[in-house]
């Protein structure tokens, strides 16, 4: 009996820690972990992104930059330590400031629908478009998480709400603009880095949010491809 309590404890504390944020919005934040004087697999790599001496060694100078980067995008723990899912994000920011202003470079993304908003989930990254003409972006986005992924195809905005809330999530999602079941274009108040990702909606901070809404309408084509990094 004592054993199946214990193991009872550790699936709720694991489960704790991969709970939504989003269920968590409203409330107080969790105490920040004490930094590792650990060096982490990725050590080298998260110092040159940071900008700092690549000598694969934990300084307490580097604990406190990674520990930055990762308390700004919501990354837990933040340690400070360099570990996979810190690469992993900065990886992902390497790749989008790449693109550059060619984001449909692939030609993925109809060229013959006129007005269509794109989503490339592989690389996080949205924009609109007018045939070959870009109108707005790249921007990056937050898309759905392992399990909740958002569901790939061409699409049309059918439904806007300004000031829709989640009636399952019980979340304001400002500026919404639906285009497939629940998944929508909506702001959030996290990172677009902050993982694991979305319930399946396309985040988006608020600048980017309110002109998705000022250039689309209902009836706008959208089409989501690739496949969310981890899921």
């Amino acid at each position: 009996m004592g054993y199946s309590r214990r193991r009872g404890a550790v699936a709720l504390a694991v489960t704790a820690l991969v709970a939504p944020l989003t269920l968590a919005l409203t409330a107080a934040p969790a105490q920040a972990a004490s930094c590792t004087a650990k060096a982490g697999p990725y050590q080298k790599k998260v110092e040159k992104f940071l900008g700092r001496t690549a000598d694969g060694k934990q300084s307490t100078a580097d604990c406190k930059a990674i520990r930055a980067f990762q308390t700004k995008h919501g990354i837990q723990p933040n340690a400070g330590y360099a570990g996979p899912v810190t690469w992993g994000v900065m990886d992902l920011m390497t790749k989008q400031k790449a693109v550059g202003k060619n984001p449909n470079k692939s030609g993925k993304c109809p060229t013959n629908k006129g007005r269509i908003a794109c989503v490339n989930l592989s690389l996080q990254l949205s924009w609109i478009q007018d045939g070959k003409k870009l109108v707005y972006g790249p921007v990056p986005v937050r898309t759905g998480r392992n399990g909740y992924e958002t569901r790939t195809g061409l699409k049309k905005v059918y439904w806007r709400n300004i000031d829709h809330v989640s009636t399952i999530y019980h979340v304001p999602m400002p500026y919404s603009q639906f285009f497939d079941g629940g998944q929508a274009f909506h702001s959030v108040g996290v990172s677009m880095w902050n993982p694991p990702g979305s319930h399946g909606c396309v985040n988006m901070t608020k600048t980017d949010a309110k002109k998705y809404w000022s250039l689309l309408k209902n009836g706008d084509d959208v089409y989501v491809y690739g496949r969310k990094p981890g899921t």
